[in-house]
């Protein structure tokens, strides 16, 4: 059931595309917009959808999805009923969703039994930033087992050595951060990034998608001619489900039309 993440990268490696990957916070505004979120954003051309995980102490999170996760909490959203949608949703989509959580939740539920129930709901890769490399074959060698392909994180701080480590233990794709800090909509790209890409791109064969800061059809373009394999757009989308809280629609068509902008830059 469902491509996997990797296959969806081999698939648009074949036709030189690159992957638009949206991100939107599981429950804000409510769980129902976040169904026909990502039923637009899947219509609208996303070849992947990260869905995060409303968490309590969201470290690598700026304020736009600090405060949709605080938001989706103080609604009761719990993994649970995150887990429902995307047992309810994903069957219906054509792009692959990957979750993006902090290790607690996962350590609550026990890794094993996590890694199960995020399987059997339809999710199909994840990412988790707070786990360090170090502690991350807990993880890894479970997910390859059951089907779940975990995503690493390099920063533009990270040395040529932890690059290539990381490299060789990522699964799906590795996670590119544009900027030292945390998520958020930002008017210039690094100039290190495209140094970065570069320089993963010759110690690995692996897809390189590129987040934290991506808020326009133009900077998502601008990394693609740099070399990104993918384009991950997060607060940019956050912030329009969650500005027009008169109409969930309107917030919904916005997300669509948003995303339709991007692909259209990135094709």
């Amino acid at each position: 059931m469902g491509k996997s993440v990797s296959a969806q990268f081999q698939a648009l490696c074949d036709r030189k595309s690159c992957a638009l990957i949206p991100f939107i916070t599981a429950g804000d505004p409510d769980l129902e917009t976040t169904a026909a979120a990502l039923r637009a954003l899947d219509r609208a051309g996303a070849d992947l959808i990260e869905l995060g995980v409303p968490y309590s102490d969201p470290l690598a999170d700026g304020p736009v999805i600090q405060a949709a996760a605080t938001r989706a909490l103080e609604r009761g959203v719990t993994l649970d009923a995150v887990l429902n949608l995307v047992a309810e949703v994903s069957p219906e989509l054509s792009a692959p969703i990957v979750l993006f959580t902090y290790y607690n939740p996962i350590l609550n539920r026990g890794i094993q039994q996590f890694l199960q129930d995020i399987h059997r709901a339809g999710a199909r890769g994840l990412v988790v930033p707070d786990l360090p490399l170090e502690e991350m074959e807990v993880l890894l060698q479970p997910a390859k087992e059951i089907g779940i392909e975990v995503t690493l994180l390099v920063a533009p701080t990270t040395p040529k050595e932890r690059i290539i480590a990381i490299a060789q233990q990522c699964q799906g794709f590795i996670y590119l951060v544009s900027v030292t800090g945390v998520t958020g909509m930002r008017s210039e790209i690094g100039s290190r990034v495209q140094d970065l890409l570069q320089e993963l791109h010759t110690v690995t064969d692996k897809p390189i998608g590129v987040g934290f800061g991506v808020s326009s059809p133009e900077q998502a373009a601008q990394l693609k001619a740099w070399g990104a394999d993918g384009v991950i757009v997060g607060s940019a989308f956050v912030k329009r489900l969650a500005s027009d809280s008169t109409s969930q629609t309107a917030g919904v068509a916005d997300v669509e039309t948003f995303c339709q902008q991007l692909k259209t830059a990135l094709d």
